[in-house]
């Protein structure tokens, strides 16, 4: 049944229904007080309270009051294969998947919008080259769970603080779908001096391929004709992430 099905028969005669108000508690929505204790855990046990399936069905409880979230929970890391593959699902996949619906699917993206923003402002308030780990966090979080590959700069000024997050474009890393020259006439408009190459893997394995070194190339060499620094270009995939600076492929 979809998140958004009606809970009774809405033609049914008033006969038929109840004509008391239930009211907001545990009682009223959960008889067994059984999200009343995973809550009482969460509250009071912190990061490993809870399972990963226990996280997925509190949260999908927050959406729809009187269903029992746990098959529906358990389906979905099922599907996804881990707790972060949930949340970071395309929203329409989850819409889709049985037993989910729009209520559902917008409270499980939730987490994954405010852990975003968190991470994205820590990476806004430092250097980025002084907060490596900040900056890894943040793009893990954002992308390696995509299903298409997704092409960024990340554009910083002289102080290695980050001036603009440009989403380039989707395919593969090659000049179809980012062009050095582009890349670098962006960085001299917006004032920056040095650049971060940023793309995702949909396979899960952040290893690079001989397109994603020699665009890299192509664009640090553009780039070192009008004083604008490639410091790197960093892979994310559901298996890590990978820096062809610190492999020494720039």
């Amino acid at each position: 049944m979809p998140d958004d099905a009606p809970l009774f028969d809405e033609r049914a005669a008033p006969a038929q229904r109840s004509t008391s108000v239930a009211p907001p508690g545990d009682s009223a929505n959960d008889p067994s007080g059984h999200r009343k204790r995973l809550r009482k855990r969460l509250l009071e046990g912190g990061l490993e309270a809870l399972a990963d399936h226990e996280v997925i069905e509190l949260l999908l409880a927050q959406a729809v009051a009187r269903r029992d979230m746990k098959p529906l929970a358990r389906s979905l890391l099922q599907r996804f294969g881990s707790l972060a593959g949930v949340l970071q699902a395309d929203p329409r996949t989850l819409e889709a998947h049985p037993g989910m619906g729009e209520a559902t699917a917008a409270a499980l993206q939730l987490v994954r919008v405010a852990a975003t923003r968190m991470a994205r402002e820590k990476v806004r308030k430092a250097p980025v080259i002084g907060s490596w780990q900040a900056l890894i966090d943040y793009l893990t979080i954002d992308m390696a769970h995509l299903t298409v590959e997704r092409v960024r700069v990340l554009y910083l000024n002289a102080r290695n603080m980050l001036v603009l997050d440009d989403l380039v474009g989707e395919g593969s890393i090659d000049e179809a779908a980012i062009h050095p020259r582009e890349v670098i006439r962006r960085a001299l408009d917006i004032g920056a001096t040095a650049l971060i190459l940023v793309h995702n893997h949909p396979s899960g394995s952040p290893q690079p391929s001989r397109a994603d070194i020699d665009i890299t190339n192509r664009i640090a060499e553009a780039g070192r004709l009008l004083g604008i620094t490639v410091h790197d270009h960093v892979i994310i995939g559901r298996e890590g992430h990978v820096s062809l600076r610190m492999k020494g492929l720039i």
